[in-house]
């Protein structure tokens, strides 16, 4: 069987620098470690973390229990109002944000203060989005499908700023900016989506469209792998979504020639070796 892995699968720049921003803290700091949210979705990573006595914090509730430590900002962001909360508490803040979506925080705070509507193209309930609805002066409006688009309404003399999520399909991005330019509002719209993300779906999409079965590795709460496993699906209806190895043992290779491999942005390199080997051995 020929298996081929896509080059850019795996960690991309942003996770794999909030990864080793936190083992690095629990190298020095040792004790009283935190991440605000998961650093990334991936359970697997997430676990061994814990097990080196890394503890997540889910709520600005949990924030404000804490009394001493180090928290590690995720890599989606936070609201404004968590940075606060880390500066009153007096514990010591480590900014493992992806810079792409920094990015989108200094846009969006900016154009909100000088009175633009912010529209965010993305999942409203994905944490990324919602630290950038936290940057916004001003309510933000999220939108993720036609529909959406389609209903949204704004005052005439209203001016839109329009960001993407960074993980957002691009294809997609643009419909949903068509629908808007085609409601007349005076706009501008910027691509924030990150290059590697483009990269990882157009690269995906091309090796789906010429595999007889397509495997995806990522976390079940991973949006861009769930994107990538969408893109593959349209291309290969033989495509499989799973988490790590043991999610492979049950899928049906056995009259396939060529498969194809690619992981999401949080998926850690020896768990795509995993699969990749035992699809090569076992198959």
């Amino acid at each position: 069987m020929r298996v081929t892995v896509a080059k850019s699968a795996g960690f991309c720049f942003g996770v794999k620098r909030a990864v080793e921003r936190v083992y690095e803290q629990v190298a020095c700091s040792g004790d009283n470690v935190y991440t605000y949210g998961p650093i990334i979705h991936n359970e697997q990573v997430v676990a061994d973390l814990e097990s080196r006595g890394v503890r997540v914090i889910e709520t600005a509730e949990e924030l404000k229990a804490l009394t001493e430590g180090t928290v590690v900002i995720r890599s989606h962001g936070v609201p404004k109002e968590i940075y606060r909360i880390i500066e009153e508490r007096g514990l010591t803040c480590v900014d493992a944000t992806c810079p792409f979506v920094k990015k989108i925080h200094d846009i969006v705070e900016r154009e909100s203060r000088e009175g633009k509507q912010i529209v965010i193209v993305g999942n409203d309930l994905h944490p990324e989005v919602e630290g950038i609805k936290g940057w916004c002066e001003t309510p933000a409006i999220v939108i993720n499908t036609e529909q959406e688009a389609e209903k949204l309404y704004v005052k005439p003399d209203t001016k839109l700023c329009i960001v993407s999520q960074t993980t957002f399909n691009y294809n997609k991005f643009k419909d949903l900016v068509e629908i808007l330019a085609k409601k007349g509002y005076d706009r501008i719209v910027l691509n924030t989506i990150c290059n590697a993300t483009q990269e990882r779906q157009e690269e995906a999409r091309v090796l789906a469209s010429e595999v007889d079965a397509m495997i995806v590795i990522g976390g079940r709460h991973s949006s861009n792998t769930q994107k990538l496993y969408d893109i593959c699906r349209n291309e290969c209806k033989n495509t499989y979504y799973i988490q790590t190895l043991v999610d492979l043992e049950t899928k049906p290779f056995q009259s396939i020639s060529h498969v194809g491999i690619t992981a999401g942005a949080s998926t850690p390199n020896n768990i795509i070796e995993e699969v990749q080997k035992h699809v090569r051995i076992k198959f």
